[in-house]
């Protein structure tokens, strides 16, 4: 799961379990880094998979090898499994939310818009995750004024990047901005559910739950769209874009997250919401060339800037 799909659940937890003490600061911001980097490389890596592969065949890939090393971790560590019904129904629906419908929208989005603007249109989450807990009364804290006057800047900075790739590029990277920002909103519909009743599950349990159940209308769509996955020709750039994928990003990277949300709290974890973007559009155009319309670089100030006045602490 992509960065921002950690915001809610980040959050809660810095709310109920304080930040541990006694670690080298020098290595917390290492690790700091190295987290940060990883989360803002995926981006690189789905638009160099899906130039080779169909989206729906690659994200599924991605998913079948997070959960191979995954499961047996679970086994191993003979992790109780929920046992009350509404928590299966929680995995359910979160899990289409957060790696079905979202792997769906970003992984066919990608092929038609760069990796940067991918990355700073999922910056938006967190302004789709206020209005979501608002709208379904899920978030019981006041909201401010500064934290309003965010969500309608982040609206209009998705707005104004619509506008432009329309304009500049056409419409298939108007669609794709939609699709996209479309996994965005149920990255952030997810977690704002998981935040109001699953955070009692234990990381490992829920995000194994989702990843199976994620997995499913991914490879329905992949058999019925794409045709049979074992038939596609996986190139060596495609190949090694989804091992790193599923074990830098999908693994690694929320382990590291989990180890850096025990230690410096939520606050400046979510930091990272700020940087990953701009590190990936570095990283786009470096690699593959990548340039942003003028209007779009526009846009994308307007949700960065929306995304740091959503998660300022609320006064």
């Amino acid at each position: 799961m992509e960065a921002r799909a950690r915001d809610g659940e980040a959050r809660l937890r810095d709310r109920l379990q304080p930040p541990m003490t006694g670690q080298s600061p020098r290595v917390v911001l290492l690790v700091w880094w190295i987290t940060c980097l990883l989360w803002s490389s995926v981006w690189l890596c789905i638009k160099i998979g899906v130039g080779d592969v169909p989206p729906a065949t690659f994200a599924s890939a991605r998913l079948v090898i997070a959960l191979l090393v995954l499961l047996p971790l679970v086994a191993v560590g003979k992790t109780a499994l929920p046992r009350q019904r509404r928590d299966w129904l929680l995995i359910g629906v979160t899990g289409v939310l957060l790696l079905g419908l979202n792997y769906a929208f970003l992984y066919w989005g990608a092929q038609y818009v760069t990796s940067g603007l991918s990355a700073v249109l999922q910056a938006a989450t967190p302004a789709f995750g206020l209005i979501f807990a608002r709208a379904l009364l899920l978030d019981d804290e006041r909201v401010t004024a500064w934290q309003i006057a965010g969500v309608l800047l982040g609206l209009l900075g998705v707005a104004a990047i619509f506008a432009d790739q329309l304009h500049v590029t056409g419409q298939a990277a108007f669609w794709g901005c939609l699709a996209v920002t479309a996994s965005a909103s149920c990255v952030a519909l997810g977690y704002v559910i998981v935040k109001k009743h699953g955070s009692h599950l234990r990381p490992i349990e829920l995000t194994t739950g989702q990843m199976a159940v994620g997995l499913v209308p991914l490879l329905l769509i992949a058999i019925t769209r794409e045709g049979n996955p074992f038939a596609v020709r996986w190139t060596t750039p495609a190949l090694v874009s989804v091992l790193y994928l599923a074990l830098a990003g999908s693994v690694t990277a929320f382990w590291l997250n989990y180890w850096l949300l025990q230690r410096i709290g939520a606050t400046k974890l979510l930091v990272m919401s700020l940087v990953e973007p701009l590190i990936a559009v570095v990283l786009g155009a470096i690699v593959l060339h990548e340039a942003l319309p003028a209007g779009t670089l526009l846009g994308g100030t307007c949700i960065l800037a929306s995304t740091w006045m959503v998660l300022a602490s609320r006064r």
